[in-house]
């Protein structure tokens, strides 16, 4: 008996879709996007992981924002312009609406400034934002913003300010405008499997236009190994962190590729400058001696990276060149160790998944050959962020991180991490508070740049971190996929296409 020619020609069409390729496959309504982790929070106002920001900066639009060239760029505001060293005034779109239908307005734009600068919202990013001391409507279409004193860094900061609807977070709660987060970007929120995955659906009435994907979801893969292998079978359109061990074998499959970019982002190691062994600047140094930074971006990183001698990349405004860098030196790690009376005691050394391990583990062994006894604690990335803002009794001895702003200025970096009335610092100096005050609040750039060297001076002199290396990004995602990775990390599905 034959089979209905109907029936057959699915059949041979479902086995074809079985066999093809990631990179042979067709246009794609959902496009599936495999993070390290989950978001640590979804309320733009709240966050400080890339793996919020990967999610939530597709559900919000901002203030302004960065072109593909790294240029500040209009988004909800047209047009800014100086009216005075302390006032800035934006110029508000009046076609865009929020996921609810409401109408984004100068008043969603000063509630989001206010919520963001309310000391009592506790935002982690109030360091970045908390020179602005006011945010008031002007007229129909119309926001001044006002600082305290001159404020250089405002518009690169604002890049990340996204902007929430007053109406429904007045109504709703800070809570539960987490769980489910409503902006005006070109996709709406739509569920959040704790744990496992964000789902977002395409907004039809998005003011830029039609949405690239139907559907997003944005699954949490610790295992990069798994992450690949998602890849490779066509489960995942786009992979984050790939080990630099993995580039060969995507390289060799034509149905896959790469992409990279060198980001303004710097590995980092944090210490604790206010309690334990390490308030001990002879046993900060020795740190940074016992770390031989080139053969970790030889052996781990494939070359993808590069030391730098300071905690800014040479794209952030605030980078000084000639500061000098505390090289590899193990036997001086070994007498400066000897010179603190350090005996040995346990330097606890916080990390998450989000992090390569073999990194974490290669500075654990590198810092015990040279005489330090440093323990490993893990925790995923939520519980690891909390305890990098811990107070200094509660941080243990040091951390790992890959610190960035976002915004390509000092300030967004080093007042936050080193400021003592940031929840980030672990550094109590008052020449440190003033350096970094006074370089925020000069608009001669001359004057901010002396400042910058003198901090870069004073970190070098007091060792509170150790600037290990420029991170590189590298994505795995099939070769129908049409994106550019950038410097600042953003993942915009509006940036990305599919061929056909």
């Amino acid at each position: 008996m034959k089979r209905p020619l109907a029936l057959l020609s699915g059949a041979v069409f479902a086995v074809a879709l079985a066999v093809m390729s990631p990179g042979e496959s067709l246009a794609k309504d959902k496009l599936v996007i495999n993070l390290v982790g989950q978001p640590a929070t979804l309320d733009p106002h709240k966050h400080w992981n890339h793996d919020s920001y990967a999610v939530y900066r597709n559900v919000f639009d901002n203030l302004v924002t960065r072109n593909a060239k790294g240029e500040i760029v209009a988004q909800v505001a047209t047009g800014w312009k100086a009216l005075s060293d302390t006032e800035v005034e934006f110029e508000i779109r009046d076609d865009i609406t929020f996921h609810d239908g409401t109408k984004l307005t100068p008043a969603d734009v000063a509630f989001s400034v206010k919520r963001i600068t309310n000391k009592d919202f506790k935002s982690p990013q109030l360091g970045q934002f908390n020179k602005i001391i006011d945010a008031k409507v002007a007229g129909d279409n119309k926001v001044v913003l006002t600082t305290d004193g001159p404020y250089p860094p405002l518009l690169a900061q604002l890049v990340k300010l996204s902007i929430v609807p007053e109406a429904h977070v007045t109504k709703v709660g800070d809570d539960e405008f987490n769980k489910s987060p409503m902006g005006s970007g070109p996709y709406k929120f739509s569920e959040w499997q704790r744990g496992v995955k964000v789902t977002l659906e395409a907004n039809p009435d998005y003011w830029r236009g039609a949405a690239p994907f139907k559907t997003v979801e944005f699954l949490a893969v610790k295992d990069e190994s798994t992450r690949l292998a998602n890849l490779k079978t066509g489960s995942a359109d786009l992979i984050v962190n790939v080990n630099p061990d993995q580039v060969p074998g995507i390289e060799s499959d034509q149905a896959i590729k790469v992409l990279s970019s060198p980001t303004e982002r710097i590995g980092y190691l944090m210490m604790n400058t206010e309690h334990g062994p390490l308030a001990d600047k002879r046993v900060r140094r020795a740190v940074a001696h016992g770390l031989d930074r080139q053969l970790i971006i030889d052996a781990l990183l494939g070359g993808y990276g590069q030391i730098v001698p300071q905690l800014l990349t040479p794209a952030h405004f605030g980078y000084v060149d000639g500061i000098p860098d505390i090289g590899y030196d193990a036997a001086k790690a070994k007498a400066l160790l000897a010179e603190a009376g350090y005996t040995n005691e346990e330097l606890l050394f916080n990390t998450s998944p989000n992090f390569d391990q073999r990194i974490v583990q290669a500075i654990q062994q590198q810092l015990s050959e040279v005489g330090m006894n440093v323990k490993i604690e893990m925790s995923d990335h939520p519980t690891y962020l909390t305890r990098r803002r811990a107070p200094p009794e509660g941080f243990g001895g040091f951390v790992f991180g890959r610190w960035s702003c976002a915004c390509q200025d000092a300030d967004g970096v080093l007042f936050a991490m080193f400021h003592s009335s940031s929840v980030w610092s672990k550094m109590a100096n008052p020449e440190m508070d003033k350096l970094l005050e006074a370089a925020r609040s000069t608009l001669d750039s001359e004057a901010r740049m002396e400042n910058y060297r003198k901090i870069h001076e004073l970190i070098h002199a007091e060792v509170p971190s150790v600037p290990l290396y420029q991170v590189t990004s590298i994505y795995g995602a099939p070769t129908a996929l049409n994106w550019s990775p950038t410097a600042n990390e953003s993942m915009f599905i509006m940036d990305m296409s599919w061929s056909e």
